[in-house]
């Protein structure tokens, strides 16, 4: 299938082989992983990066393969969820940080086509969670009040 936002179908890249069980080489407790995945966040490390630290650091090949959960699982199990997801206060940081260009470059055409494109990703990332229960089922992204969902 093709990208939305280009004229790529695609990229070729390794995957991850289909394992059901952990290696027998790992000497990590599913409770010690859980553990160090909770430090991490309340160190200020994100979720997308938390797989990859315990990956390199501390040779964790996989939360979910030790653990049987998910990274977000474990959080909201210790009530570290945040309330709105991720990627999706990152869209809007994005593109909070574009509009704020536009305001000082008013003829930056191609960052105007680039807020379109984040703008759009915001508004069908917002359906998926809004749709998942994710985020409450009346929000809607608005570029006026979204500086308070950032801060």
């Amino acid at each position: 299938m093709a990208r939305m936002h280009s004229r790529k179908r695609g990229k070729s890249k390794s995957h991850k082989p289909f394992v059901t069980e952990p290696p027998a080489w790992i000497e990590m407790t599913p409770k010690e992983v859980e553990d160090m995945v909770t430090t991490l966040y309340r160190k200020g490390t994100p979720m997308a990066q938390i797989g990859a630290v315990l990956r390199d650091q501390h040779g964790v090949p996989s939360v979910k393969l030790i653990c049987g959960k998910k990274v977000s699982t474990i959080l909201k199990e210790n009530d570290l969820l945040p309330e709105y997801p991720e990627d999706l206060i990152n869209l809007i940081r994005r593109a909070m940080n574009l509009r704020n260009h536009l305001a000082e470059n008013k003829k930056d055409l191609s960052s105007t086509h680039g807020l379109k494109r984040i703008e759009s990703k915001i508004y069908r990332l917002s359906a998926h969670y809004r749709k998942v229960g994710r985020i409450p089922s009346n929000w809607k992204y608005s570029p006026k009040t979204a500086g308070v969902l950032v801060r």
